[in-house]
């Protein structure tokens, strides 16, 4: 098979715990969901920490101790195949590399999924498993951030302003008001988003204004001019172009399509 799942569970260590491989048969990801500890990989030190990931695989020495005091509960899955190698280096983290994420919870969801379906045994257990792993590897590389990043002042900005956004965005319109509801400079604010977000404030809540319009299309009987001013735009044809960018089709595609579903 092309890309396989071996092995895959979550971990809730001893207060000794201590392995030290020189080499692993597998391509392994592991992501540590509570307590401390520290890593050494490929000869190079790290400190672990909640939203740490990290990965390895054959020729790559590991050496992962757990904190007595802190004890680590960590998750992690083993592939192969032809494919094995290639997914981690196209993604994150890659083979040798540890990285953190920004959404920890969303990616402890991911290892869950893995774990309750490889507990089904099934004729379609291997390809669920080859797709969930394909996600996981995905939703890393969206929410990468560097080491350290979510213990810093400008990461704890960051989600500041994203749940500003998030609990604002049917009123809010620009990121010039966002900036000044913030108390963030502008530019500042949109370095913070590139980093931590890979996509800019405004993006972010052009997602968010599209998926409630989305939703108010299915859902009632508004006109698509009536969405377009209950989502903060003054005119249909620039709702419309912007509908389109987000979601691909225009409203009235959109509707069309929800119909026939």
């Amino acid at each position: 098979m092309s890309l396989a799942v071996v092995c895959g569970g979550c971990e809730h260590c001893a207060a000794d715990y201590e392995i030290h491989r020189r080499s692993f048969p597998y391509w392994s990801i592991e992501f540590v969901a509570r307590g401390k500890g520290t890593l050494t990989l490929g000869g190079r030190p790290h400190m672990l920490m909640p939203g740490t990931l990290f990965a390895y695989g054959p020729g790559i020495a590991q050496h992962i101790a757990s904190d007595p005091r802190e004890r680590l509960v960590k998750y992690f899955v083993d592939v192969a195949g032809t494919r094995a190698e290639s997914l981690l280096t196209r993604n994150a983290p890659k083979p040798g590399q540890v990285i953190q994420t920004s959404a920890p919870s969303e990616v402890a969801a991911l290892f869950d999924g893995l774990i309750r379906n490889g507990l089904r045994a099934t004729p379609f257990t291997a390809r669920i498993l080859a797709v969930q792993v394909e996600l996981l590897a995905l939703k890393i590389a969206e929410t990468e951030i560097p080491p350290g990043s979510a213990a810093t002042r400008a990461f704890a900005t960051y989600e500041r302003c994203r749940e500003y956004i998030e609990a604002a965005h049917r009123t809010l319109r620009t990121v010039e008001e966002l900036s000044a509801a913030c108390h963030v400079e502008q530019a500042y604010l949109c370095r913070l988003f590139r980093r931590f977000g890979h996509s800019s404030p405004y993006q972010h809540l052009l997602r968010l204004k599209m998926n409630r319009a989305a939703d108010l299309l299915l859902n009632s009987n508004k006109l698509v001019k009536e969405v377009a001013v209950e989502t903060g735009f003054a005119d249909a044809y620039h709702f419309s172009r912007a509908f389109k960018k987000v979601h691909g089709l225009a409203p009235s595609q959109f509707v069309a399509g929800g119909r026939r579903s």
